[in-house]
């Protein structure tokens, strides 16, 4: 079988350790749509690293920047939202690092982390395409899944978003106490 062309060379690391341990795996099998607009059609999706067919688990990496993990962990949510039946595990960069430790790869374990381990660019995501290039670019669509029905149903009763209102944050007030 021929190697993918994984996204991050922690991606490659896991894959190796799998092989290893006679696990089977496929590497971003599916696409799930976690975002639609107002037309019903896919502006954001999440495609995870790995899936484990024999566990019927996902299994998603992230060893870049904290910035990025909090836009994956809103990811993550929201597929949990839209998909309850899917069994996902995500494996932070101290969890993957613990693993390349255990296995004694630690000579890895520093350069697997962050974008020293990038192998390629990270996909185009249909969002950051923009309008002209379609709904779905960057998004392989021979393995999207379609828009549950649920949250169809919502968005043509759903009304608009409000405005966040912006952080505000008051200084603190000091301890009152009197001094006697």
């Amino acid at each position: 079988m021929n190697e993918p062309n994984f996204a991050h060379a922690s991606e490659a690391e896991l894959a190796r350790i799998l092989d290893y341990y006679q696990v089977r795996w496929e590497y971003e099998p599916r696409t799930f749509p976690i975002l639609w607009n107002l037309d019903g059609k896919v502006i954001e999706s999440f495609s995870p690293d790995f899936y484990l067919p024999e566990l019927e688990l996902y299994v998603e990496l992230t060893t870049l920047k904290q910035g990025l993990v909090r836009r994956k962990n809103r990811k993550l949510r929201r597929l949990r939202e839209l998909y309850p039946e899917v069994r996902i595990k995500l494996f932070y960069a101290r969890d993957f690092k613990a693993l390349l430790l255990k296995y004694g790869r630690i000579d890895m374990a520093a350069s697997l982390s962050g974008p020293e381990g990038q192998a390629r660019l990270p996909r185009v995501i249909a969002q950051a395409a923009g309008p002209e290039a379609g709904p779905a670019a960057g998004v392989e669509v021979d393995n999207l899944l379609p828009m549950p029905d649920a949250v169809r149903d919502s968005a043509e009763a759903a009304p608009t978003p409000r405005p966040r209102r912006p952080l505000v944050r008051r200084p603190r007030r000091a301890a009152l106490g009197r001094r006697g």
